[in-house]
């Protein structure tokens, strides 16, 4: 019996790149949505494997796509937590100046 690729294996991979690639040159949001379907696509190919694992190959592009779906993730966490924090400063310094007077 010959052996096929696995469905979904590149999906997953692509998922994964499209992750890092959206977070650190469009925005943080996309490179999140990209890491979800990454990883949520992994599981189903993974579990499709472990059940016949004779027949397919391309196991190793769902071992990699896993891989950078997390590091997508965990960047587009890091990004969302910068925000949030420039925002906050933003509102701080406008709060915080909102109460002085500047005429002399």
């Amino acid at each position: 019996m010959s052996q096929q690729p696995l469905p979904g294996a590149s999906t997953v991979l692509t998922m994964g790149i499209l992750s890092i690639v959206g977070t650190l040159f469009c925005c943080g949001p996309f490179g999140a949505i990209f890491s979800i379907v990454g990883l949520v696509k992994a599981k189903t190919a993974k579990e499709l494997y472990l059940q016949n694992p004779e027949n397919y190959t391309d196991y190793s592009n769902i071992k990699t796509g896993k891989i950078l779906s997390y590091v997508g993730l965990a960047i587009s966490a890091v990004y969302l937590l910068l925000v949030i924090l420039y925002f906050g400063f933003i509102i701080a310094v406008i709060a915080g100046t909102e109460g002085l007077d500047y005429t002399y």
